[in-house]
């Protein structure tokens, strides 16, 4: 049985004008011990997905489908027994740690409150505990650090104290929302090896956030790409990126800066992301997409598996032997 079964999750918010629909039938299964990698540009539903699981949409966020955690689900689950897990089975790295720390308590106190909560630790071993996370995360004079406030610490260094907080309880889940977005590329690199070292020692499954498909290659098993609230391609990794075969999935590949390609002006999507408020009728990257035509713009293509491959799905009405954008010679910005 799967360690997490999401199934048509949708998140709609109530705005004063409409009624916002953010995240529109995702699905996917996730085994102990495996990464999950979520990409898509700003607005595509990522992180509203994972917070509709952990129960922190805002006030006028509601949530529909399932999102099964051994055997129970999560979104209509009441809140005292979520809390229960939340933190301590199913864990979350936010993307802004200097708003999702508190300013007003010292880094020890937010810290060592997780312990005390969910593992009953006393103070003095619960702060030892949390010395040893810091110092894993690399954080210099760990003991010294733990006694500031958020302030105090630079930008990178906020960002490794939020990792060591969720993994403080050795997770079953780990949702991870940019995690080494702060982070300069020495660190990132021993940030994801803590990652991977956390998988093999406890069959920690992980949901990886990220813009950064690099990230994803080195990381990620499979990778499930989200664009205007849905999913547009999902599937593993190694064929993700050997032939891609959505046009968005495509075009997120070729915007990446290329080593061979020094001095060239770098590639990009033409146009916007869809208004959530007002979304298109058909697929919502139409507009953007060189291989669309008039069916893309009268209906949504379903999410079927490509070939007849069960783990291979593909949201898109052209066939891949079709496909102009495999072709195309890409738009430079």
């Amino acid at each position: 049985m799967s360690l997490l079964k999401v199934d048509h999750l949708a998140v709609e918010f109530q705005t004063p004008d409409a009624a916002v629909r953010a995240v529109n039938g995702v699905s996917f299964e996730l085994e102990e011990g495996s990464t999950l990698g979520i990409v898509g540009e700003s607005g595509s539903g990522k992180s509203q997905s994972v917070l509709a699981m952990l129960g922190l949409l805002a006030r006028n966020g509601r949530a529909s489908g399932t999102a099964l955690y051994q055997g129970e689900n999560l979104l209509t689950m009441p809140p005292k027994a979520l809390n229960r897990i939340r933190g301590n089975r199913l864990s979350m790295i936010f993307q802004d740690p200097m708003t999702s720390l508190n300013p007003y308590l010292t880094i020890e106190r937010q810290m060592t409150e997780v312990l005390e909560l969910h593992k009953n630790m006393t103070r003095r071993a619960a702060k030892k505990r949390a010395i040893g996370m810091l110092e894993a995360v690399r954080i210099p004079e760990a003991a010294h650090r733990i006694d500031q406030y958020p302030h105090e610490l630079s930008g990178g260094m906020r960002q490794r104290v939020m990792i060591a907080m969720a993994l403080l309880c050795e997770p079953q889940v780990l949702f991870a929302d940019e995690p080494t977005t702060a982070l300069d590329v020495t660190v990132q690199a021993q940030i994801l090896q803590l990652l991977r070292n956390l998988q093999h020692d406890f069959g920690t499954a992980i949901v990886l956030i990220t813009h950064d498909l690099g990230v994803v290659a080195g990381l990620c098993e499979k990778v499930m790409v989200m664009y205007g609230g849905r999913v547009m391609e999902h599937c593993s990794a190694a064929d993700l990126f050997a032939r891609p075969s959505h046009p968005y999935t495509i075009g997120l590949l070729r915007a990446l800066p290329r080593l061979d390609e020094e001095g060239a002006a770098l590639r990009g999507i033409p146009g916007n992301p869809p208004n959530m408020a007002h979304p298109p009728a058909g697929c919502p990257f139409q507009e953007r997409c060189v291989d669309a035509n008039a069916q893309c713009a009268e209906r949504m293509p379903a999410l079927d598996p490509l070939n007849g491959d069960a783990t291979w799905l593909r949201a898109c009405h052209r066939p891949v032997e079709q496909m102009k954008s495999l072709h195309e010679e890409p738009s430079h910005v």
